[in-house]
């Protein structure tokens, strides 16, 4: 399958859901983000269109440790934010992504480190 074209259908899948899934301040949504080589994660506030908090494997990549791993951990990084900002329960974003591999693996972090979804 040419890789534009899954893409096109990613981001199609995208926007179905963002039409449906909206994050509010005691709810914000937890948008992931999948890169061939990284996984970006945030917790963002919709009505007021603004980011609370990020997280992303950019800085871990020094770690030894493969991407499921470590997109755990960064699910448990930004459940640690999420609970400095007082915030217990999220909306799941899954961006398109089928939920397995990295998003499973980050949705699962999140969730031992407190986050409920």
């Amino acid at each position: 399958m040419n890789p534009n074209l899954k893409n096109q259908k990613r981001q199609r899948l995208h926007k179905k859901i963002r039409s449906r899934v909206k994050g509010t301040k005691d709810c914000p949504r937890l948008c992931v983000f999948r890169s061939t080589s990284h996984i970006y994660a945030q917790l963002i506030n919709d009505e007021n269109k603004k980011v609370l908090a990020s997280a992303s494997d950019v800085k871990l990549a020094g770690k030894k440790a493969n991407k499921v791993n470590l997109a755990k951990e960064i699910g448990k990084l930004i459940a640690e934010k999420g609970k400095k900002l007082k915030i217990e329960k999220v909306v799941f974003d899954r961006g398109g992504f089928l939920y397995h591999g990295r998003i499973k693996s980050l949705a699962e972090g999140a969730r031992e480190a407190g986050l409920k979804f």
